[in-house]
């Protein structure tokens, strides 16, 4: 299982916490019609962490995508 760096369209609040709005998947542009489910993870050893989005795309597909808070890029998890 591999993950794809992916580039997302995002909102932040007055929080400041990035909410992905689309995402861009083999050049095609994907509205994220709703969230379902949100978390953070943080690794053990690394201590990086990690916030999780699972995501209902305008495809009809439900997707899982993080933003990598230590290089603030965006990837979307393999099958």
């Amino acid at each position: 299982m591999t993950d794809e760096r992916i580039r997302v369209v995002s909102y932040s609040g007055c929080r400041a916490e990035e909410m992905p709005r689309a995402f861009f998947l083999d050049n095609r542009k994907i509205e994220i019609t709703e969230v379902l489910d949100l978390w953070i993870e943080e690794g053990l050893s690394d201590r990086i962490r990690r916030r999780f989005f699972r995501i209902k795309g305008s495809d009809g597909f439900i997707h899982k995508i993080y933003l990598d808070e230590r290089t603030n890029e965006w990837h979307r998890c393999g099958k």
